[in-house]
């Protein structure tokens, strides 16, 4: 099982499981993406997944459960297997358009999807043809 050198579970699970599942809810993440994430915050520096554990506004950003707002059952969020992501110094969009731009790059490999159009940077690790993109 991989755990995250740079998050900490409640970065990444919403509240609700974190009080339930604790260093357990590891287990409910598709290790691609946490190793995925992982790549991107050694190239990129600081990120944001959920910040709720300090006070901020988000927690559907990485896992999604049935008591989100923004629960869909068939998003790769419900399957533990994608993240909306904020960075400290680096743009979305940059990132969105290095990604793109270079789809081979070891640090890019697992990414299967990523969102356009959207003020964070989603990615998943779906399996399909890659680098899948769609817009909201």
């Amino acid at each position: 099982m991989y755990t995250c050198k740079h998050f900490a579970i409640h970065e990444l699970v919403p509240p609700n499981v974190y009080k339930d599942r604790g260093e357990k809810a590891w287990q409910l993440l598709d290790d691609r993406l946490l190793m995925t994430l992982d790549k991107l915050r050694e190239r990129y520096g600081k990120m944001t997944v959920n910040n709720y554990h300090w006070g901020g506004d988000r927690e559907w950003s990485g896992l999604r459960t049935s008591d989100s707002p923004y629960y869909s059952p068939c998003s790769q969020h419900s399957f533990g297997r994608a993240a909306d992501c904020l960075f400290g110094a680096a743009s979305v969009e940059a990132v969105r358009q290095e990604i793109l731009a270079n789809p081979d790059d070891p640090d890019f490999a697992m990414i299967g999807s990523l969102e356009l159009g959207v003020s964070w940077l989603h990615f998943d690790v779906r399996n399909c043809d890659r680098i899948m993109t769609y817009r909201p």
